[in-house]
């Protein structure tokens, strides 16, 4: 029981008594106080503190309800908002990693573009300045190669070792086989399309040349 509720109960029965010795005393002398009148108010104190008992019983398992249930609701929210937090880096690290894969693709056509140009040779039709052009075009081409060779760099986008390197089918493709006696088997010989890490993962695969001696 509430001490709050004890408390008040005890000064109302102590009230009671204090009343009751006092009509006693204006009662003649040698009377007896009331005592059915006194029992009957201690049976109903009785009851009371009963009633109040069960009051509180009912109120603390109302309680005891209503905390179970509102942390079952705040477990399942938070799980909710760490399932969405999840969803959500999942969703933003594959947008990035799309994005990414187009960055290398515009970088395999520049890549491309300015080796023709560093290739080119004048021939007999061709004027000085379209050669100056073009050599300026290759150098602008190579600066632009860096920058964005620097930006993946930033985005941690790196060039898989490839060249020289075992032949890894988990991260290389073999487009095309080598005959080199020289070279040993399965050793990767020639690079057709770089491949990439993204953070230590594979980004794209490398499209190699792997070398496979014919055998006597």
């Amino acid at each position: 029981m509430d001490e709050a509720v004890k408390d008040q109960l005890t000064a109302r029965f102590r009230a009671y008594l204090d009343d009751a010795v006092d009509l006693g005393s204006d009662t003649e002398a040698g009377s007896a106080p009331d005592l059915f009148t006194l029992f009957s108010e201690v049976a109903a104190l009785k009851n009371e503190v009963k009633l109040e008992s069960r009051n509180v019983k009912s109120a603390l398992d109302e309680f005891r309800g209503l905390y179970a249930t509102l942390r079952e609701a705040n477990t399942r929210l938070a799980d909710e908002q760490a399932r969405c937090r999840e969803q959500e880096q999942t969703l933003g690290h594959q947008r990035q990693k799309e994005l990414l894969l187009e960055l290398l693709d515009l970088r395999d056509r520049m890549q491309a573009g300015h080796e023709q140009a560093v290739r080119f040779r004048a021939g007999r039709l061709t004027g000085r300045t379209s050669v100056r052009f073009i050599a300026s075009m290759a150098e602008g081409m190579a600066m632009n190669l860096r920058r964005l060779d620097e930006f993946l760099v930033r985005r941690g986008v790196h060039p898989l070792p490839a060249l020289g390197e075992k032949f890894d089918p988990h991260t290389m493709h073999a487009a095309e086989l080598a005959k080199d006696p020289s070279s040993d088997e399965g050793l990767v010989v020639g690079e057709l399309r770089k491949g990439f890490l993204y953070n230590d993962d594979l980004l794209r695969s490398a499209e190699v040349v792997v070398n496979r001696p014919a055998r006597g």
